[in-house]
This record gives structure tokens, C-alpha cells and sequence, in this order.
């Protein structure tokens, strides 16, 4: 990792940049699939299936046996993880419910909002070289107690083509309806457009590649709705001289090893740590199974030292990271201060990890500065607001010369005449 000294705010922008691709290197290919899926359906499903997966599939389906097989092949210390995963998310999930908001604005008109679950979802589970069984839980979770109807749920097969056990054992778990063998671009375009063996569903969730996100903004494009833009990991620690340098790096390794395209940044005001974690990540990086991946994350990623905590806070904001932990003296600096992340974990003993399992709180975050404008997945996200209205006699006559005027202002004098006629009528 680089080490960068007390960076100059006109070059923040610079320094912060994401090791991505940028949509246009992308995109043209996505749209090739998307047409050829739009066309061909799973004719283009399979072909694209054969061509990124390697593997030609008879069918796309998981069946009840390939499931039971799962259930059987997990071990029980591994079903007990995850069921208490599953029931620390829906008991924080299940604590965003909220009720129906009534109010009367004036004396009979009555107005409230109530939310609806939207009926089909689509779930991508990324598979590749780590199968995310922890997103079904993610995203399953919160759309059963929504009340979602449809859960389809789309995962990349492997060379022999089957799905992780992990990931059967838990979307069954979960409650999803149907789970599908096929991933990246196709699995998108798939629920965008819906084939013989793919059903088009309303909102697509779930993290991935780059190429992945790129798929779900174009399916924005048909009318299909999305989670948010969730694409490469990524990890922004601020710590200080009470901070665990072992931990510290650990915690930054964690991330390192999602992706090549990862990217984790250390920010401190104290240079004897950024050099303690450097020497510590050298040690822990050796142990690690996928250390090429995470050494090549790291490639990506930089230590930055910064004179104050004003400083730390204001560069964190610009960067506005997916995952943010906090292990500093002044934590409420940055508790009170943070506007821009994902998810924030706080002091020495609240790892990523936690979040990414088993804590309760969702995984499915807004990644490469979008947080500073979206929010990561929610109960609301599975839900729309629906609004409802009902005037009374008196209330209309409160309001009608009101809305009469507004319309008339407006140049829109069929809507002036809908309360028109009605108030002549309640005055004869």
C-alpha cells in the first residue's frame, strides 16, 4: 500500500480515485448481451453461460433433489451459524416495520401512507471465486418479511454446473420460490426481460462485478427497478494511536480479499500506526489462502496521513465509503460527523466481518461514492409507500377554492372544473 503525507485538498479527488473500469469500457458489452437475451432468451442464456461459466446446463433450474443434497452435505456447526445469522437480521430487519401514517391536513380531508411489498424480486448471489451464501440471507430476509411473493434468485454455476451447497441450504432457509443457475450479465438481463426459465421480476438486488452493475443500471433503462449501484468492495478506516495495528489489518485484509478490484484505505493522524499495520499486513497477508487476490486489492489501496481529525472526517465525506470503521479516541468526531458511508462499525472489537454476516445489519451497500446518495439495503427497500386520500363533503368545500385557483393559475381548466361541479352541486 502506499503511503501518502498530508494530501492537499485539490488533490483529494485524485487520490481517492476507485480502481474501476469506467461504464464505457463496459457497457457496449453489456448491451450486446442484453439484446441477445432480449432476443434469444435462454437460447442467449445458455450461450452466455457456456461462454463465462464453461459449463453447458440441460436445465437452469435447481431441483428439490440438488436441495435435499445441499441440506444433507452441510455440516451442522455451519446450519447452526447460519441460522443464528438469519435470526439476527430479521430481528433487526423486522424493527424497521412501521405503521400506517394518518393525518387530516384539514378538517375532511383525511390523507395517510401505507407500504406495499412489490410482489416479484430478483436476487443475485455472486458465485465466482467466493459463492456469497450471506447475501441470501441479506436479501431473502428482508423480502419474506415484506411480504415479497416472488423470490427468484440467479447465482452463477460452477464448471461441474452446480450451485454451492451454502447457497441452496440457505435460500431454502429463507424462503426463496425459485433459484436459478446463471450469473453476471445474462442472469440480469434475464430478470430484466423474463425467458422460459427465468421469470421477469419487478427489482433486481444483490452485489457484483463491475460488469454486473453495469447490467442492473441498464436494466433501469426496460423498467426494472434496482437496489442501488453495488459494485467492487471497499473499506475506509480512520484510526489513531488506540487503535489495534494487528486488527487494524486484518480488518483492511478482509476486504482486500473480495476481489482484484477491491480497494481498502487506512486514514490516521499518527504515523507510528500506518507503520505498525504496514508491517502487520505483510505478516497476516503470508497466511492467507487468497492472498494473490488480496495482494493485488492492496496494489489498489493507500495509507493516508492527515495532520487532525477535521481533516480525516472532511476527506472520509468526499470519499463516502461502503463499509467505515472507527477505531479512534475522539470516535464521536466521526459518529457525529459522518454523512457519507454504507455502514459504519465502531471501536476495536466491531470487525467488517460482523456486518458481513452475523451482527444483523445488511451487507448490500452503496459502493464507489454512492453513499453519498443512497442508502444501503432496508426493509423499505423490498416495499413502495403507497398514499391514500378521502374528503368529505365539508372537506372538499374547504378546499375547493383552493385547488380552483391553483389550476386556473396554471392554464388546467378541466381540473378546475372537476371541483367546479361538485361545489355547485353540494351548494344547490
Amino acid at each position: 500500500m502506499k503511503t501518502i503525507k498530508f494530501p492537499k485538498r485539490e488533490d483529494w479527488s485524485e487520490i481517492l480515485k476507485r480502481p474501476t473500469q469506467t461504464v464505457d469500457d463496459i457497457e457496449s458489452t453489456v448491451i450486446k448481451i442484453f439484446d441477445d437475451v432480449k432476443n434469444d432468451g435462454d437460447k442467449a442464456i445458455a450461450k452466455y453461460t457456456s461462454k463465462f461459466d464453461g459449463v453447458i446446463l440441460d436445465d437452469n433450474s435447481v431441483t428439490e433433489i440438488e436441495i435435499e443434497n445441499a441440506i444433507n452435505a452441510i455440516p451442522e456447526n455451519l446450519k447452526s451459524a447460519i441460522q443464528l445469522a438469519k435470526s439476527n437480521i430479521e430481528a433487526f430487519h423486522r424493527a424497521q416495520k412501521t405503521g400506517r401514517v394518518f393525518v387530516e391536513t384539514l378538517n375532511g380531508v383525511e390523507c395517510w401512507q401505507e407500504k406495499r411489498p412489490i410482489e416479484k424480486v430478483g436476487l443475485y448471489i455472486p458465485g465466482g471465486t467466493a459463492p456469497l451464501f450471506s447475501t441470501v440471507l441479506m436479501l431473502a430476509v428482508p423480502a419474506v418479511i415484506a411480504g415479497c411473493k416472488e423470490l427468484i434468485l440467479c447465482t452463477p454455476p460452477n464448471k461441474e454446473g452446480k450451485v454451492a451447497d451454502a447457497i441452496l441450504y440457505t435460500a431454502q432457509l429463507c424462503g426463496v420460490t425459485k433459484i436459478i443457475k446463471v450469473g453476471g450479465i445474462q442472469a440480469i438481463a434475464g430478470l430484466t426481460f423474463g425467458t422460459d426459465s427465468i421469470p421477469q421480476v419487478y427489482k433486481i438486488f444483490g452485489p457484483g462485478n463491475q460488469f454486473v452493475t453495469v447490467a442492473k443500471q441498464l436494466a433501469t433503462k426496460y423498467g426494472v427497478a434496482i437496489d442501488m449501484p453495488a459494485g467492487p468492495s471497499e473499506l475506509l478506516i480512520v484510526a489513531d494511536d488506540s487503535a489495534n495495528a494487528s486488527y487494524v489489518a486484518s480488518d483492511l485484509l478482509s476486504q482486500a480479499e473480495h476481489g482484484t478490484d477491491s480497494q481498502v484505505i487506512l486514514v490516521s493522524t499518527s504515523k507510528n500506526l500506518i507503520e505498525a499495520v504496514a508491517s502487520e499486513i505483510q505478516t497476516q497477508l503470508i497466511e492467507l489462502p487468497r492472498k494473490a487476490i488480496a495482494e493485488k486489492a492492496i496494489s489498489n489501496s493507500k495509507f493516508i496521513y492527515v495532520e487532525d481529525d477535521k481533516t480525516a472526517l472532511d476527506l472520509i465525506n468526499m470519499y463516502g465509503p461502503e463499509h467505515f470503521i472507527i477505531c479512534c479516541t475522539n470516535e464521536d468526531v466521526y459518529i457525529n460527523g459522518i454523512v457519507n458511508a454504507g455502514s459504519v462499525f465502531i471501536g476495536n472489537y466491531t470487525p467488517e466481518s460482523a456486518g458481513d454476516y452475523a451482527s444483523g445489519t445488511n451487507h448490500t451497500l452503496p459502493t464507489n461514492g454512492y453513499s453519498k446518495a443512497y442508502s444501503g439495503v432496508n426493509l423499505d427497500s423490498f416495499t413502495k409507500s403507497m398514499t391514500f386520500q378521502k374528503i368529505s363533503k365539508n372537506g372538499l368545500q374547504n378546499i375547493g377554492n383552493a385547488i380552483e385557483l391553483m389550476a386556473e393559475a396554471e392554464g388546467l381548466y378541466a381540473h378546475k372544473n372537476a371541483v367546479t361541479l361538485r361545489l355547485k352541486d353540494l351548494k344547490s
